[in-house]
């Protein structure tokens, strides 16, 4: 181990701290850049599930309740694994699971691409449910070992990746699927394949340096969370989780359906609509990791709640360019805290970087999930802009994080 230390610059264990931080903590962009590009393919393909539902339900003859049930299918396999997975690999680092993973998702394409029931597509949707489940700890593990410290800022990085590949989704799956139909999904297999390539060199990156990184990082690992406060911090959490999810839900899976109702816009403008928030979603990403990094997660967080609750409320009863407006400046303000709910949890309890990234992400993929199926069906009973009128409240919920415990006084002890 020595050798390959001396190898990759990096200093003895006995060495000073900031000979440490000097040599080893530097931000391997490389690295992080590259998860973040397979973040943004990865979430690119997933983000045409829901963008090719209009032409679904009009294919199969679908009801919103059974258009919401593919997204639940689909969110849920992935945010029951997730967290599995992080554990397992915690303890048995599988390196190549993440390129396994993405060949799953391929086959989850052709899968949809040729489907011809809706059994069908549930088995589809299932199956990209576990190719994601496989990613999202394991490519947040790497983005994390080549951060040189810099976690909140790597973590940001890392989901503006995705959500600029969620923001690409749909305008592609307009130009692509909507005019050539359903067979036209599998050309999405491109994608995956070039996913498949960057992970296969991740992979080798972290066979090669990976434990050396990892030490490196752990010699400047906090104390983290009492075994209470870690679970008032997780009951937060999921409040703060359940509120940002389920309003996010709808408008990545409803917004379109909102636009057509309300301004009979058609599918192809409704998606335009739709790309401008998921843009503002991954433009808004970033600045939550650096900024957290420097006056700390709960501030970021306390702005991304109730700094965008007024847009939220003021939304239902705008027109349509102020519409489009409001969802630009919801998508920007609320986007940053999910890096930031991110990075606290992995201080809260070092050590489990897997575990946790499966499990916040299993979270975002398992309340998305049950919202994609809850507001379906109440989009069927009360009609989809009085959901949008209901979802608006769902900001206030921000008011939950006074009760994070803070992670800080325990890193500077």
């Amino acid at each position: 181990m020595t050798s390959r230390t001396a190898t990759l610059g990096q200093p003895d264990a006995s060495a000073p701290s900031t000979a440490t931080d000097s040599q080893t903590h530097g931000f391997l962009l490389p690295i992080v850049g590259g998860a973040a590009f397979a973040h943004l393919l990865n979430d690119l393909i997933q983000a045409m599930l829901p963008a090719v539902f209009p032409l679904l339900k009009s294919n199969f003859s679908l009801s919103f309740g059974q258009i919401g049930l593919i997204g639940l299918v689909y969110q849920v396999t992935a945010s029951l694994l997730q967290p599995w997975i992080g554990l397992y690999t915690d303890k048995h680092p599988k390196p190549y699971l993440l390129p396994s993973g993405m060949v799953m998702t391929l086959i989850g394409i052709a899968l949809l691409a040729s489907a011809d029931s809706y059994a069908m597509l549930l088995v589809a949707a299932a199956i990209v449910g576990v190719g994601s489940a496989t990613f999202h700890p394991e490519a947040s593990r790497i983005a994390r070992l080549g951060s040189g410290g810099k976690f909140g800022t790597a973590q940001s990085t890392f989901q503006v990746g995705g959500n600029t590949g969620s923001a690409i989704g749909p305008l592609l799956t307009a130009a692509i699927v909507i005019p050539h139909g359903q067979g036209a999904i599998a050309w999405f297999v491109v994608f995956a394949l070039l996913a498949i390539f960057v992970l296969y060199r991740l992979t080798l990156w972290v066979l090669n340096h990976g434990q050396a990184k990892a030490k490196s990082l752990a010699r400047g690992r906090n104390e983290g969370l009492s075994r209470g406060k870690v679970a008032q911090a997780v009951a937060v959490i999921c409040v703060l989780m359940f509120a940002k999810f389920v309003y996010i839900a709808s408008f990545t899976n409803y917004f379109t359906f909102y636009l057509i109702e309300r301004f009979s816009l058609s599918v192809q403008e409704s998606q335009l609509f739709l790309f401008m928030f998921l843009a503002a979603v991954a433009a808004g990403t970033f600045a939550g990791g650096p900024v957290g990094d420097r006056i700390g997660r709960k501030a970021v967080i306390w702005i991304s709640f109730l700094g965008v609750a007024p847009f939220a409320l003021a939304l239902p009863y705008a027109n349509l360019f102020w519409t489009a407006v409001l969802a630009i400046v919801v998508g920007l303000i609320m986007s940053s805290a999910f890096a930031a709910l991110v990075v606290y949890a992995q201080e809260a309890v070092p050590g489990r970087v897997g575990m946790v990234s499966g499990l916040m992400f299993g979270l975002m993929f398992g309340i998305g999930g049950i919202a994609a199926a809850g507001l379906g069906d109440l989009a069927d009973r009360y009609g989809i802009v009085w959901v949008y009128g209901v979802t608006s409240f769902l900001p206030l919920l921000g008011v939950a994080t006074a009760f994070l415990p803070d992670t800080r006084k325990h890193q500077a002890r």
